[in-house]
């Protein structure tokens, strides 16, 4: 073998090593905002590339549960469709991604034009039942500021255990910190995009809500 024969062959191995760890990386870097780009979209977005800034989530049924809000209303969700319905898991004596989600849904939905916030509901969700009091919930609303903007949905364990299995959510435990992210149901109920905290800022959040109340689902 030819000297200039063995220095070609050594350029295509580190060519291809390169490359192979360029993929690696794009792998491990993309996350959710690599699947939200690289998935076709089920429903009316069908066929085509996401326009959604979130992730991409998994078909799912309507969602159709029945929780009560921090005022002892009773909160079908069932009853929203025709609106993008915001959802977080979030839990009354959490001191920091709880109260950076609930501003994050605050901007996204004070950034949305006037005529459309009348057809956008926010929910947060209750993942530490026994100490999500209905006091601690409007406690907690009013203390960062967000009463108005969101509900806080409350429940024993019995009753909020199905949506969080629904929605991925996992309740508080004191060995553990439950999942923080942002889910968006369309107008028809089915849950359509995710955000990981990560990833949620109020700009993308807004522009995903837009999306699909301009669907015509």
């Amino acid at each position: 073998m030819t000297t200039r024969t063995q220095l070609v062959l050594v350029v295509i191995a580190l060519l291809a090593f390169a490359g192979a760890i360029g993929a690696a990386v794009a792998a491990r870097t993309g996350g959710d905002d690599a699947a939200a780009t690289a998935q076709d979209v089920e429903g009316p977005f069908k066929g085509r590339a996401s326009p959604f800034d979130g992730a991409l989530r998994p078909p799912a049924p309507r969602s159709d549960f029945v929780l009560s809000n921090q005022d002892g209303e009773i909160v079908r969700i069932g009853d929203e469709r025709g609106k993008v319905v915001v959802l977080s898991p979030m839990y009354t004596t959490c001191q920091d991604s709880c109260p950076l989600v609930a501003q994050q849904i605050r901007g996204a939905i004070d950034d949305l034009p006037a005529a459309d916030r009348s057809r956008v509901v926010a929910h947060a969700i209750s993942v530490d039942p026994v100490n999500d009091t209905p006091q601690r919930a409007r406690t907690f609303l009013l203390e960062r500021r967000v009463r108005g903007y969101l509900d806080f949905l409350l429940g024993s364990r019995a009753d909020l255990a199905p949506v969080w299995q629904q929605f991925g959510f996992s309740p508080q435990a004191k060995a553990e910190e439950h999942n923080s992210y942002v889910v968006l149901l369309s107008r028809e109920g089915r849950q359509t995009v995710g955000f990981p905290i990560e990833h949620l800022t109020p700009e993308g959040l807004r522009h995903d809500i837009e999306v699909l109340l301009a669907s015509r689902s």
